[in-house]
């Protein structure tokens, strides 16, 4: 059976990250990314076959068409051309216009450019990495999935907020959630884990990384999420301040802070890098905290001590719980962290196998907890957002 590829891209502002996927597999091929956009520095790195390479990018500007360009070559070059069916790209928002995969047209890209409004650093940045694809590969179908899709089955009394009505109806201001990928995945992953169908599974995924959010999952459905209408609400997480009283901005805002200031604080200033006054890396707050940094500790406390919260209030939309999933750069590979938050969620009966936490790292699956008293299960399944995406574009096909 001749294999499909998928080319995955996930276009940021200054950066384009890229893979190859065997779309029945889920293998990476070839990943890569480009980063420094904008500036001198300008490079593109890739990994194929255990071998790193890297290139600076010559052009002056129009460094997402560059670096497209040289994916194009890159794929010719290592004879994977033909093999190569779809691209598929990650888009951040979809507002409420997108709850599933879809084929990209020129209706789709104007759609998604209108959304910008929702998602201003990330949805331009997208549709930029859409129209370079589109100029590279034009004969082949071309796909978009959305962050925020799977979120889209959330009832309104989980993404509605207590402000007044005219503000949703005019400017779509409500819970949108984000990592969908993430949780659509390691929920079935999950549910394969437990022996169990999709639709008879309650999973409480919890993607732990520099971006970090919980999702309650109901027979394979999200149900609620601790992201709202922008990635800064929930858990505190690597430069982000997380859930905050809004009346904070106006004190702020009245002290003579501007506007752009209060803001920049509370996205790229805050979380572990705020209250550490150290770092955004959990590696570092972590390894701070051994050599008994109070910030870092701080850090750590606040981060573990939230993420328990959430955890625990998400049983709450939940007719059981099955298992607690932990994804993402630290909730894979920080044991110290899932540890912490393990013993944060004591009353609810969890008890850590601490053999199996330790080993569950570094691309291992695993069971590392369970509850007697709930008859669950926390378990680490390692994230694949870039084979969903694969999948999910080879399936329209």
């Amino acid at each position: 059976m001749p294999k499909s590829f998928v080319l995955v891209i996930n276009s940021g502002s200054s950066s384009l990250k890229f893979a190859v996927i065997d779309s029945s597999t889920g293998e990476e091929v070839i990943s890569g990314l480009g980063e420094c956009f904008g500036l001198a520095e300008a490079v593109i790195s890739w990994k194929h076959q255990g071998t790193k390479t890297q290139h600076e990018i010559k052009a002056k500007d129009n460094h997402h068409e560059y670096a497209i360009e040289q994916i194009v070559t890159l794929i010719e070059s290592l004879g994977h051309s033909k093999q190569l069916v779809a691209v598929g790209h990650r888009i951040v928002h979809g507002g409420e216009k997108f709850t599933s995969t879809v084929r990209i047209d020129d209706k789709v890209l104007a759609e998604i450019d209108a959304l910008s409004s929702l998602a201003p650093l990330h949805n331009p940045a997208g549709v930029k990495g859409i129209k370079a694809a589109l100029n590279a590969f034009p004969s082949l179908p071309q796909f978009a999935v959305f962050d925020t899709a799977f979120h889209q089955s959330m009832p309104d009394k989980a993404f509605t907020y207590g402000i007044p009505q005219q503000l949703y109806k005019e400017h779509g201001i409500r819970r949108y959630g984000f990592h969908g990928t993430s949780h659509y995945y390691v929920s079935r992953e999950a549910a394969k884990m437990l022996s169990q169908t999709v639709e008879e599974s309650n999973i409480i995924s919890v993607h732990l990384g520099n971006g970090a959010s919980v999702c309650a999952v109901s027979a394979g459905r999200s149900v609620d999420t601790s992201m709202g209408f922008t990635p800064l609400a929930g858990l505190m997480m690597g430069t982000r301040c997380g859930d905050l009283d809004s009346g904070i901005i106006e004190f702020l805002i009245k002290k003579g802070w501007s506007q752009e200031s209060v803001f920049e604080t509370l996205n790229k200033k805050s979380g572990f890098l705020g209250v550490s006054e150290l770092t955004s890396d959990a590696r570092g707050i972590l390894e701070a905290m051994e050599e008994g940094h109070k910030g870092a500790k701080l850090a750590f406390d606040v981060f573990t001590y939230r993420v328990a919260k959430y955890i625990a209030a998400y049983l709450v939309p939940l007719d059981k719980l099955d298992a607690i999933v932990f994804t993402g750069g630290i909730g894979e590979n920080a044991l110290p962290i899932r540890s912490e938050i393990i013993k944060n969620l004591k009353l609810l009966g969890f008890v850590e196998d601490a053999v199996a936490n330790q080993a569950a790292r570094f691309g291992q699956s695993g069971i590392i907890a369970k509850s007697e008293l709930l008859g669950a299960v926390a378990m680490v399944i390692p994230t694949n957002e870039e084979y969903v995406i694969a999948k999910q574009s080879v399936e329209l096909l």
